[in-house]
């Protein structure tokens, strides 16, 4: 069935031009919440896997409906947070960096991507030196990488990002524990524009951020508390958290065009749109 995309809400805004993206996603038929390594992750919580299955297929399909191409990696036994496909590397033009995952419940997650990408031709495969959780704390925005450090991604990652990518980059640190990864608190809608929650962030990175995107979105704090902003953008069509209704409306002022989708069962985990969603940047 062919769904119907919503339109912008302001005809004067300025318009906006989707481009075709290649996403890699993990369907969660092992997802569950059985330890706690983020404050969103509670045990003693129940998780519906039926439902965080049909949820994420909504997703899946949400992008196939808009055009863009999704690759699957395979689900592995005992990997409950390999549906947070973001999280395993940061492509950009046939570059693999693969992940180095702090916690020891993540880490045989690197290996699986390195292998999914070494046996689909990709010629440049890194295994990461230093501590990164890949696309969670390094966000490509134009020719740059926005590059989060904090609770996750070490500092010496942020060089070796640099090297293995070709690409600059631009340190910012998180403070607030509930935003334990950059794609929690920046969604980047296109190459030249975020949206942000700055209260994430140390006086000296809303600074940075503030000055490089004078026009970002500003999302407030119960939308970013539903990871509003942890979405994935092709430059037009915005995929966030069906909560996040204010946020919608400002990017919906801004010209783009907001698609709400629930991923109640995945934000058990401390995930959304974005942590399912990695980009082959080409």
């Amino acid at each position: 069935m062919t769904s119907v995309l919503p339109q912008p809400a302001d005809t004067a805004a300025p318009e906006h031009t989707a481009t075709r993206r290649h996403y890699l996603m993990c369907r969660p038929e092992h997802f569950a919440v059985v330890y706690s390594i983020n404050p969103w992750m509670r045990p003693e919580t129940s998780v519906d896997r039926d439902l965080a299955v049909r949820q994420w297929d909504r997703l899946r399909r949400t992008y196939l409906d808009l055009g863009h191409r999704v690759d699957e990696l395979d689900p592995r036994p005992g990997l409950p947070d390999m549906v947070y496909a973001a999280n395993g590397a940061t492509v950009v033009a046939g570059t693999v960096l693969g992940a180095r995952f702090r916690h020891r419940e993540r880490a045989a997650e690197a290996a699986a991507h390195r292998a999914w990408f070494a046996a689909r031709g990709f010629a440049r495969v890194h295994a990461a030196e230093h501590v990164n959780e890949g696309e969670g704390d390094l966000l490509v925005v134009g020719g740059t990488v926005l590059a989060g450090t904090g609770f996750r991604t070490e500092p010496r990652a942020h060089a070796e990002a640099a090297a293995v990518l070709g690409l600059p980059v631009v340190p910012v640190r998180l403070v607030d524990p509930r935003f334990y990864h950059l794609d929690t608190a920046v969604a980047v809608l296109d190459e030249r524009t975020i949206a942000w929650y700055p209260p994430a962030f140390d006086a000296a990175s809303r600074a940075e951020l503030g000055a490089r995107f004078p026009d970002a979105v500003v999302a407030d704090e119960a939308d970013a508390l539903v990871l509003g902003l942890n979405a994935v953008s092709d430059g037009r069509h915005v995929v966030l958290a069906a909560a996040a209704t204010r946020l919608a409306a400002a990017l919906a002022e801004r010209g783009f065009v907001p698609i709400p989708v629930e991923l109640s069962e995945l934000l058990k985990g401390g995930g959304g749109v974005k942590c399912c969603t990695l980009e082959i940047h080409s």
